[in-house]
């Protein structure tokens, strides 16, 4: 399994550092780089099976650990997916807007007088203002759903961590009646503490009055 683990973690080490050429790729090639990065990235979440598979076999006293891990792993290529998915949702606005405006410009205009000519400087000044509009709303889009994708992905793996960690409580056969007793055990130990120190501060006072 840890042959396997550190396998995954560096291929998704590589995933993470070919993201940054998404954005300085020519466009001739950005198609090929995505689908290479989607080929490693569902070949990622088919080893990440196989880790699950291998770290419910593990000895119980490591089984906890290594499902944590397989976790941590799983989280880490939830992101690069998300990151991916958000880019290409950028790169597909991109190219309809810039063949909006090739349409545009490429359109010929034919008017029979002055009064119905269209002007052409206010029509590409509007249609460049809602492109501009259409632009921030979809990046927009994009970090909010890039937000919320991550916030979900972090619930469900506190969830899991908690479960598993209620599992681990019940393993070593803590009761709740026991946890409760350990609390109240540790409020008891507080008060004393607080008590011997008041004691000892007052001894060193009455001490100093009268010794020195």
């Amino acid at each position: 399994m840890e042959m396997l683990y550190h396998q995954t973690n560096k291929q998704i080490q590589e995933v993470q550092s070919q993201m940054g050429r998404l954005e300085t790729t020519d466009r001739q090639s950005v198609h090929l780089l995505e689908n290479e990065l989607q080929a490693r990235i569902d070949q990622i979440f088919n080893q990440l099976e196989r880790l699950e598979i291998l770290a419910s076999k593990e000895p119980p006293n490591r089984r906890q650990n290594a499902k944590l891990r397989v976790d941590q792993l799983k989280y880490d290529v939830q992101h690069l997916q998300t990151a991916l998915r958000n880019f290409q949702h950028r790169r597909y606005a991109r190219e309809a807007q810039e063949r909006e405006r090739e349409d545009l410009l490429s359109r010929s205009f034919t008017t029979n007088d002055a009064d119905t000519s269209i002007p052409i400087d206010e029509t590409l000044q509007f249609s460049s203002s809602l492109q501009n509009a259409h632009r921030g709303m979809d990046d927009l889009l994009g970090s909010g759903s890039s937000i919320l994708n991550g916030l979900r992905d972090q619930r469900s793996t506190l969830k899991g961590t908690h479960k598993k960690m209620l599992d681990v409580a019940n393993m070593l056969g803590l009761s709740n009646t026991v946890m409760r007793l350990i609390e109240k055990r540790a409020t008891q130990d507080k008060f004393i503490m607080m008590a011997g120190m008041l004691a000892t501060c007052f001894v060193m006072f009455l001490a100093v009055k009268y010794l020195s």
